[in-house]
């Protein structure tokens, strides 16, 4: 698991402890709870890096497969098991995002809709595609950093945590993410 840094203050109590305790004694209905309780924003996130449903799962089922495992060597007070989560999930999708060799084929696209205006559907789907696109093409640290505190909700001090950076860098990266997308966007 992840260091707090010393440039970050202490991690404050976390509030899966108990679960956490119990699952690495192989209580399953403790770590069903974890699961239960991080499943929506984990892949929430692992969507929103990847824009593929069916990527998101596999990076959803892989991140919570090494939780399971890395349970027993948990130390308390190092970080929150969300934060840890949410690194392990950033993780997993930077590499997937590295792996790939190209964009989805058009004829991959799903261009049905059960809209009665189509074009709705259409200009909804490229604008989803765009954004994505925009999202994939800025740099791994600035994406990570935007994905956190805008999609997720996570706090700068948080993200700072999960990025084992300071809040005063998070804020550098948002500022240069931010601007880099609007840029992206307008020019498309």
């Amino acid at each position: 698991m992840t260091s707090a840094s010393p440039q970050h203050a202490p991690v404050r109590v976390d509030p899966d402890r108990h679960d956490i305790a119990r699952a690495a004694g192989g209580d399953n209905a403790a770590f069903a709870r974890i699961v239960d309780r991080h499943l929506a924003r984990v892949h929430a996130l692992a969507y929103r890096a990847l824009g593929s449903v069916a990527e998101a799962e596999e990076v959803v089922q892989d991140a919570f497969l090494r939780t399971w495992k890395q349970l027993p060597a948990w130390r308390e007070g190092e970080a929150l098991l969300s934060t840890w989560l949410h690194r392990v999930t950033l993780n997993l999708a930077n590499d997937r995002l590295r792996r790939r060799r190209e964009q989805v084929p058009i004829d991959d696209v799903d261009l049905h809709s059960h809209d009665p205006q189509p074009e709705h559907a259409l200009l909804a789907e490229q604008r989803e595609h765009r954004l994505q696109a925009a999202l994939q093409a800025l740099p791994e640290r600035q994406r990570d950093a935007l994905l956190l505190c805008h999609y997720e909700g996570v706090s700068n001090a948080q993200a700072a945590l999960t990025l084992e950076v300071s809040v005063d860098a998070l804020e550098s990266l948002l500022a240069r993410a931010r601007r880099q997308l609007r840029a992206s966007l307008a020019d498309a």
